[in-house]
Formats: C-alpha cells, structure tokens, sequence
C-alpha cells in the first residue's frame, strides 16, 4: 500500500512540474468552465467534481451530455459527466408550447395553491407570463410587481414509483406547489431552465386525473418571467455506475486540467481554448481541445470513451435532429444538428442556436466514431460487442480511443461548432470570422487544430505559467480571480467582420436581457481587451459608431446596444442611458488612444464623439432621472458616480483633442471638465464621504469612475477625493466585499476591482480583492461568475457567465499605462 501512495505521489509531482504547468489555481470555482467558444457554446461544470452532474449551459440549460468514460482492462470508470436518463414532459413549459393557466396580480387567500380553491374569478392566459417586450416566450404579458398562476394539469397515470421533476424558470423570486405541497422557493433570485427532483411526498399526492401546480412569482424591476413544466425520467438501463476518483480541479487562463485515480491508474484530463486575444486566426476558430494522459505502473489494456447528445446543437431537447459520422483527411466526425436549420430563427436570453452543427472529431487510427441509441452506445463500449447492429442509427454521438499502456498514454479529441451564420447586422446574415469569406468548412478547421495541436499547447502552457506568476504580483487571490474570468469574458462574445471590412466583437448580454453589443457591457469588460489587443476594443466599439454615424440612430447621445442576441438591427432595450453610454464611448476612445499612442481612431469618428461631448457638457453634471449601467437598482436622479463618469468623458475629449493638435478644443472643454469636478466635490460632499446622490445627505456609493482620471493620468478631481472614498469603504466592507451603495448590501464585483485599484497600495487593493475571492471561493451558486452578488452571504443576486468581468483586468492596465 505504502509503494502505491509513494508512486501515486511522485505521477502527480510530475504532472505539476511537468512543461506548461506553473502556479496552480487553488480557488473552487462555482463552475468550471470546460468548452468556451461564444455565448451558443459555452459549457460548464457546475460541481467540484467533473463527474457529479451533468455538463450545462451558462443559461442553465442541463442539456449538454457529455460523459467521458475510462475502461481500465474491464472496469469501467466514469470521470465526466453523469449517466443521465432521459426525461419526458408530461406537463410541457412554455417554450415547447403555450399553456393555459388561470392569474391573478391581487392577493389572493392563504389556500390558492390548493387543488380544490375556486380560480373561477381569475383571470385566464398563456404560459409563459413575462415582459413580452424583452423575454420572447412570453404569451401574456405580466406587468406588476407580483402575481399568482394556477394550473390546471391532466395526467394519464399517477407516475407513483416513477422520478419526476419539475423545471421551471424565474424573474425575480418565485415559488412553486404541487396539489398545494411547496416544491421550491427560490428566495431573492432569478433563474431558467431549472430543476428539482419531486419528493415523495409531492409524487404521492399527484392523482390520474386533476392535478394543480400554482406558482407565485415577485418582479423586483426590469424583466418579468415565470414558467414551469414537470418531466419524467425514463427508464433505461445504467452503464457506468462506478466513478472516478478526483484528486484535483484547476481553473488556468486557457486551460481546467482535472486528475484522477481510476483504480492503479491516474488520468490527467484538460479542457483546452486557445483564445489568445492578439491571434485572430486562432480566437476566432470554433474549436476546443480535450486532451488526456493515463499513466499507469504496469501494462494494461484501456480504452476512453467520450459520449455527447443532439442537445448541443439545439434549443429544447424535444427538437427533431440528425446526426451522422464521416471520415475526411484523416479525422474521423461525429456530427449532429436539428432537422429544421432555422437560420438566425431564434434570439434572446437564455436560448440556444438551433441551426449549425455541433461536432466531435479525432484522428483515425486507434478512433471509432459512432452514432446510435445511448443504450446501444455504451452497451457496445461495455461489452465490445454490437449485437449485429449497425451504429449508424439514432441521434447520440460516440467517439472511442483505444490503447495499451505501459507508463503514459497520450491522446484528445477536439470539439467544435459551425454556426453558418453567426449575427444578422443590420438585416445582412454574416458568418463568422473564421469563414467571413464563405471559402472556409469546418473540417479545415479541424485539420488546422490537428495539425497545430502541439504548437499550440506548448503556447498555451507558456500563456498560462507566465500570466500567473505575472498576476500574482497583485495577490494570488487576484491572479486567481482573473485566471477563472478570461474565458469567461472572451466566450460571452462572438467576433465578425462587417460588410464594410470592420471588425466587431459583439457581446451577448447574458442573464441580463439578452442583448447584443450593449454599452454597457463593453465598458467594464474593456481592460481585459485593452490590455491584450486594443483593435478588439474597438471592434467593441466599431458598430455603436456605425449605429451613430450612418443616421440609424438619431439621438444626440449613445445608443445602449444593437439589438437582441443575435440579431443586430438596431436596440431593443425599452429605456435609454444618455450619459452613462456617452461618457462610456468618450472614455474607451481615449483609453484606446493612450494604449496606442495616438488619437486616430478617435479621429475618424470626430463629429459623433463631439456630438456625444456636447451632450454631456449640457446634462453630464447634475443627472437627471434615468437608468446607468447598474440599472438593476431602477432610474434615479442626481446620481454622483454617473456625473463623474461625464465629467471624465468631457475630460477624454479634451485630451483627445490635445492628441490631435486641436489645441483650442482642447481648452475649452479640459476647463470645463475641471470646473464641473470642482462643482462635483462641493455637492456630493458629506463629511467624510461623498453621496450616493447629491441631494441626499448621509448616503454613499462605491465611484468606481473615478479609476480612470487615476489610470490616465486625468488629473480632474483632486486626488483627496480619492483617498477619503477608499480610507470611508474599508469601514463599510462586509464578509464578502463591498457593497455597491447604502441602499443595498448587494454588490458588482467588476465595480469593486475598479475601486480597489484606486488604493494606491498593495495592502489595501487586496483588503477589497479578498473578499470577492472568497465569495466565488463559497457561494452555494454553482454557475459561472456572477458580478451581481451579496455581501453578507455566499449568494449571488443574480446575472452569470457575463462578459464584464473583463473589468477584473484593470489592475493590469493600470501597469501598462504606467510603462506606456
């Protein structure tokens, strides 16, 4: 036993020190992410183990099977993914299709969730209920702040000793009964696509015949939402009982490397992205890697199994699909999509393209690809045997490598999509990048990926020691955090080249509303492209100019995006931000100046950035009622952060004029830009602190705009300032960071790196970085970073896998001002 744990100990000794492996990442994830290509394929592993639960959308969407099997002479040990049977509605929600339901937006008795209340004087809708503005499903549109849905459901059997679910989506907090018998109550949350497994209790109580689900659901403000089915779990036959041990998770920049024990043999698994932001060739190709190594003492005989379902390459599961396996050029394809190739058909929040093909691919030689039944799949992988039936029918995709071990066994697989048409601009399809010319096919991607492979995972490895030991300058807490963001940030985006030849970097707004290229969002995810290649800043930028500039937007100020995921035909959003999205534009304009060291890009889009200016120099001070980008927290006036953020915007237009020798309009509206600051300090002073808003005396609010007149250099507001708002935070500080404002203990967790890098010391960035670390450390959210969380407990408010954490990367940006 003694020489195991000793050999044991020195196989993972090697795979730390081993080439490309430097600082490991000692944070827990809330999910791991796993394949990150664009919002469409962004998949995660919500657990602290790989092979605890099913692999899931960021939407929620618990959907993408993805199991991965090791055979080790005959036993068998699952390491990824869970043997999930499948499950039937038998109460459909609202995106298959419309429900009648009986509500009421009044409250009603304490018994309405009861099978035998009286409904009759309700009003009667559709499922889903929700804001039909923003949330597309929506049949009946919910207005109110709270409201109460009974449903009445048939059922053809009692479902007693079967398992059943109810999936249900919300915005905000909701609760849930079956016969009157409470299922879920979310609390102060918002989510879709969820599951929960029905008690006994629950399944006792459901009859043949009448049954009720009643739902109660309270919109705190901005999109309304609530929908629910139940499903029922078929019953097959499991395979692969026996799990993998897992000795280690790791979340590097590029990279989640996990390690096992399977018996006397160790599997080292990682899920690989090149995204390297300055290679556009290589960020924009929709391929993953999934490469492994199994070591082992002794020869053996093993085989690795990798299984994945249609559900990649739809919206619903119940969508007919087709799937199919072909050879060409020396890799072998397992490929599926739905029937239907509805281009572009489908937009929104948490939805899925349903056209374009989903693909797993690996070279031939020791690969069998296969599509079939998932009982035929995995029989054949257990037993070796097909039962005389040709794996060409069904809809599950299988690829095996096989191999005989003595010391280390190499080998991966590659994952990928091609989406055909990526983003409608402006009424024209585009393709993506990768194919912008319409020459390209994905199997010369994939061949591309092979034939790259260990270039490309050597400078993976090398991207991935360096930018840790380089963010750990700041704190591990900080290179750790910013570790598990840059995937994340890159994949909520999608890169095309527009009809006139400019780049675009669109974000989808995710678990937000859907949007596409919002303002908003591009602004606190700026660093992390600045810092890397500021010609993706401005392909953030590029089609809010066109927007502008070609007359489709009329305003004199910024729109606040372009449309809904991902059909960009102009903003969708119900309300506009005109000084939070102007003073956004001009400040990004002059970052990406300083970054290169000149104004040219400005230069181009002169008269619309004047324009913007101006507007801000009439309405920037003194705020009236509106939205910002913390627009969660409702409209409201006077609202001192948002007037620095004009006030700075003013200030970047004058020194983009002084970069372009325009030295009077340089003057004029540097000075104007002191003097509104100086007017600033006077009306948001509260003593020690500055006000949330100017006109109410003991409030305060985190002014995270105020970084960039430090970043760049600005010298607007007296540095005082600056110091007497951090020294008043660190008193305000809960468990788990600081909160946004004193309305609230909530928080954004982008603001707060912001406000932490306007500390002028080490110690005191990290008493702010702390905290948010030990958030994601905790929170009992298992879904990709979310920015908008509490303070005082682990819990997320709401809002994941969203592009601004981006904003994390600001500490570094301020490094590279510095030595710019």
């Amino acid at each position: 036993m003694k020489n195991i744990v000793l050999a044991l100990s020195a196989v993972v000794l090697s795979w730390s020190t081993s080439f490309g492996q430097g600082q490991q990442n000692s944070l827990r994830a809330p999910a791991y992410p796993l394949i990150t290509i664009d919002p469409n394929m962004s998949a995660w592993s919500p657990a602290n183990n790989l092979y605890e639960t099913s692999v899931a959308h960021w939407s929620d969407h618990r959907n993408l099977p993805l199991i991965g099997v090791l055979k080790v002479g005959k036993t068998l040990y699952r390491f990824m993914g869970v043997e999930e049977l499948t499950t039937l509605p038998i109460v459909p929600n609202g995106e298959d299709q419309p429900w009648p339901a009986r509500y009421t937006t009044i409250a009603p008795p304490e018994n309405w969730n009861r099978l035998n209340f009286d409904d009759s004087k309700w009003q009667t809708g559709n499922g889903v209920f929700g804001t039909v503005e923003n949330e597309p499903h929506s049949k009946t549109n919910w207005t109110t702040d709270k409201i109460w849905v009974r449903r009445d459901v048939e059922l053809s059997e009692s479902y007693a000793n079967r398992t059943l679910y109810l999936e249900y989506g919300h915005d905000d907090d909701a609760e849930f009964f079956v016969n009157g018998i409470k299922v879920v109550s979310t609390g102060q949350a918002t989510g879709k696509n969820r599951r929960v497994k029905l008690s006994k209790e629950v399944q006792k109580s459901l009859k043949k015949g009448k049954n009720v689900i009643a739902a109660y659901c309270y919109n705190r403000g901005g999109n309304a939402y609530l929908d629910f089915s139940l499903q029922v779990e078929s019953q097959e036959k499991k395979y692969f009982e026996k799990e993998a041990k897992q000795l280690s998770a790791d979340v590097q920049p590029m990279q989640t490397i996990y390690r096992f024990e399977c018996g006397d043999v160790q599997l080292k698994l990682s899920f690989t992205a090149p995204l390297f932001l300055d290679d556009l060739a290589l960020l924009a190709r929709p391929i993953n890697y999934l490469n492994y190594e199994v070591t082992s003492s002794k020869p053996q005989d093993v085989e690795i199994y990798f299984e994945a379902a249609p559900h990649w390459a739809l919206n619903l599961p119940s969508q007919e699909s087709t799937s199919e396996t072909y050879e060409k050029d020396g890799i072998l394809y397992v490929k599926t999509g739905s029937k239907a190739q509805n281009m572009l058909g489908r937009k929104g929040d948490h939805v899925r393209n349903d056209w374009g093909y989903f693909y797993m691919a690996a070279e031939e030689g020791n690969t069998t690809a296969q599509v079939g039944t998932s009982g035929l799949l995995r029989q054949t992988f257990v037993t070796g045997k097909s039962a005389n039936l040709p794996l060409t029918n069904g809809t599950q995709l299988a690829l095996t490598q096989k191999g005989k071990i003595s010391g280390v066994w190499k080998g991966k697989i590659a994952i990928g999509y091609d989406d055909v048409f990526a983003i409608q601009y402006f009424k024209e399809n585009i393709r993506p990048y990768w194919n912008r010319d319409g020459k390209q096919t994905i199997e010369g991607q994939f061949k591309k990926a092979f034939n790259e492979y260990e270039t490309i995972s050597s400078r993976v490895g090398q991207f991935d020691q360096i930018f840790m030991q380089q963010y750990s300058a700041y704190g591990r807490s900080y290179a750790e955090l910013c570790a598990l963001a840059y995937r994340q940030s890159i994949a909520a985006h999608k890169l095309i080249e527009s009809p006139n030849g400019e780049l675009l970097l669109l974000s989808k707004e995710n678990d937000s509303n859907g949007s596409i290229g919002t303002v908003d969002i591009t602004y606190p995810s700026a660093p992390l492209f600045l810092y890397y290649n500021p010609e993706l800043a401005k392909a953030l930028m590029n089609f809010i100019f066109y927007y502008s500039e070609s007359g489709k937007w009329p305003k004199p100020f910024a729109a606040h995006d372009v449309g809904t995921y991902p059909i960009a035909n102009g903003q969708t959003y119900g309300g506009d931000m005109p000084v939070e999205e102007s003073g956004n534009m001009l400040i990004l304009a002059y970052a990406i100046a300083r970054t290169e060291g000149n104004a040219a890009y400005a230069q181009q889009h002169w008269n619309v950035l004047t324009t913007w200016a101006d507007y801000l120099v009439e309405n920037g001070l003194d705020p009236e009622n509106q939205l910002c980008t913390d627009d969660f927290a409702g409209h409201f006036a006077h609202n001192a952060n948002l007037s620095v953020k004009a006030i700075l915007g003013i200030a970047s237009y004058g020194y983009l004029a002084q970069m372009l020798g325009r030295d009077q309009v340089a003057e004029k509206y540097l000075k104007t830009a002191k003097e509104m600051a100086t007017k600033w300090e006077k009306m948001a002073n509260d003593g020690d602190h500055y006000r949330l808003t100017f006109d109410k005396a003991n409030t305060w609010s985190q002014k995270y705009n105020l970084v960039w007149d430090k970043l760049l250099g600005m010298d607007i507001f007296d540095r005082q300032i600056f110091e007497k708002e951090i020294q008043y935070y660190l008193g305000k500080q809960n468990k788990y960071g600081l909160p946004l404002d004193s309305r609230e203990t909530y928080t954004k967790s982008d603001w707060i790196l912001w406000t932490a890098t306007l500390a002028n010391d080490q110690k005191t960035f990290e008493a702010f970085v702390n905290p948010v670390h030990a958030f994601m450390n905790e929170t009992v959210n298992r879904v990709p970073m979310s920015d908008w969380i509490f303070t005082d407990k682990p819990e997320r408010r709401g809002f994941k896998a969203r592009a601004v954490v981006g904003g994390y990367f600001i500490k570094m940006l301020e490094d590279k001002y510095k030595t710019n």
